[in-house]
């Protein structure tokens, strides 16, 4: 007698993806954002006699934000430690990371006042893991493909982006150190400029919120001026900034003419750069410029980061942007 014929075998289940075995680096640009926020913040408190308070609340939420999101990453990183040169090969990761480390400086200027050595060990932490970063960056445009090799915005972000750390070096009493940093970021950031300028007109419609990161330099440079005592360049670097604020706003209906994706996040860390700028400045009419420029900020800034955050939220921001899978 014969056996009755074996049901077919089941197709093999997929495993299911762990927790946070595909963390986008994505989530950490509007996190960058957020801290610019909270910083312009309390330096509007500082300029206006306003309560720090509100200031400090912001700062504390996008502190515990960053470590949980910072934590994700981590995860990812040590299930498979090869996803970090993966995701440095795609622009959004390359981008997402450069937030990453240099949320460390940001954090380092948030904890300063209730914690100087805190803050220090946070300032040089940052820029021992950007400098790591920064050739990693290198490293991948060398060995990747040629037109990986073009300039890019993110370019700023990779090796320029050293000059957050005089944010926290100056109150330090790190002038040297700021003053150093300074004079080296400036002629990275000219090259930069001068190297994608040509290119600009020709930005695909889905990469054209990067642009926006071309201000965050000079918004950076009039904020450290300032911070030095050095009045006139900071003072040019402000004007600077504004100008390409300028242009931004001009263009920005074509700079969003793909719509929303995750690269908007790129929108948000300038936006707010450039109010700690005017705010820095501390004469007219720069302050109350700063301030109008903070009333749009606040209301950009955070809109921005919640539409990344909700699409990490749904699982669709790992896809969106190509993060690599642990």
């Amino acid at each position: 007698m014969s056996r009755p014929p074996l049901p077919p075998p089941l197709p093999p289940v997929p495993p299911r993806a762990g927790l946070f075995r595909q963390t986008p680096p994505a989530a950490f640009t509007p996190v960058f954002g957020l801290f610019g926020l909270g910083l312009a913040w309390r330096r509007a408190a500082e300029a206006f006699a306003l309560p720090s308070g509100a200031a400090e609340i912001l700062l504390g939420a996008v502190t515990l934000l960053y470590l949980f999101v910072l934590a994700a990453y981590l995860a990812k990183a040590a299930r498979r430690p090869g996803v970090v040169a993966e995701d440095l090969r795609v622009l959004p990761g390359r981008a997402g990371l450069s937030a990453a480390s240099l949320s460390l400086f940001l954090l380092a200027a948030t904890v300063l006042p209730y914690s100087a050595g805190l803050a220090r060990w946070l300032l040089f932490a940052g820029l021992a893991v950007h400098a790591l970063l920064a050739l990693a960056f290198l490293r991948a445009l060398l060995t990747g493909p040629a037109e990986q090799r073009r300039a890019t915005p993110v370019w700023h972000l990779a090796f320029v982006g050293f000059i957050l750390a005089p944010l926290s070096a100056v109150p330090l009493g790190m002038t040297g150190l700021a003053t150093a940093i300074l004079a080296a970021t400036v002629p990275v950031a000219l090259l930069v400029w001068a190297l994608s300028a040509p290119a600009v007109a020709r930005t695909p419609a889905p990469l054209r919120p990067l642009l926006a990161v071309h201000l965050a330099p000079a918004a950076l440079f009039a904020t450290v001026a300032a911070g030095l005592g050095l009045a006139l360049p900071a003072l040019a670097f402000c004007l600077i900034a504004l100008v390409i604020l300028a242009l931004l706003l001009v263009a920005g209906r074509w700079l969003t003419a793909a719509g929303f994706s995750p690269l908007w996040g790129a929108f948000t860390f300038p936006a707010a750069a450039v109010c700690s700028a005017c705010l820095a400045q501390g004469a007219e009419p720069f302050r109350s410029l700063g301030g109008l420029l903070l009333v749009g900020a606040t209301l950009l800034v955070p809109t921005i980061a919640w539409r990344v955050m909700r699409l990490w939220a749904e699982g669709r921001l790992a896809p969106a942007t190509n993060a690599a899978t642990a």
